[in-house]
């Protein structure tokens, strides 16, 4: 399969290229049946009306969970404060930040950048067990750094939502590379 270089998207209208659509309706049951109800629910009911802020808090409400967790960077404390701020109206809020336990980046085995003091690495491991350890229902991942935020995602128990991703270039917005005609020919050659 290559969709993305694909010119029609027949599936958008309804066409199964895979010959699988039975096999895979049959997959979304329990929880997951859930999940994608209230998510096309959303979609139909809020198209173009919600930011991803509002639809996370709509689909939490929806779904009745309880306890949110946010992993989220030490370079996006102040917005994960103010989210913080927001899911605590509604809902009991776990965080941790990338930096937790304070471990120095070298004992990983990368080089100092000789920039700061200390080069505290990333934990996302530990954020995963932190949050874990509150049986949240959903975490949300807020600004960490590609690959860390595979780890989170990998080792959290909950289902993961990306808020924000990391992008120091473009201020957390990697779709401006892609928006911007100007950067795709310097940069990509497109």
């Amino acid at each position: 399969m290559k969709c993305a270089a694909c010119d029609d998207k027949q599936c958008t209208s309804g066409k199964d290229c895979t010959g699988s659509r039975e096999d895979f309706k049959e997959k979304y049951t329990a929880e997951d049946l859930r999940m994608m109800k209230v998510s096309d629910i959303l979609v139909e009911k809020y198209y173009m009306k919600k930011t991803r802020i509002e639809e996370i808090l709509y689909f939490a409400k929806k779904m009745n969970y309880q306890r949110l967790g946010l992993a989220f960077c030490s370079g996006l404390r102040d917005e994960a404060q103010v989210l913080d701020r927001i899911l605590s109206k509604e809902f009991k809020v776990f965080s941790a930040i990338c930096k937790v336990c304070g471990i120095d980046k070298t004992e990983f085995g990368a080089k100092s950048t000789g920039k700061q003091k200390k080069n505290i690495s990333c934990n996302p491991l530990a954020q995963a067990e932190i949050i874990n350890k509150k049986h949240t229902d959903m975490n949300i991942s807020l600004g960490l750094c590609l690959g860390h935020d595979m780890l989170f995602a990998k080792y959290s128990e909950a289902p993961v939502t990306t808020l924000a991703v990391k992008d120091r270039v473009l201020a957390n917005n990697p779709l401006g590379a892609l928006y911007s005609g100007y950067y795709r020919k310097k940069k990509f050659d497109l």
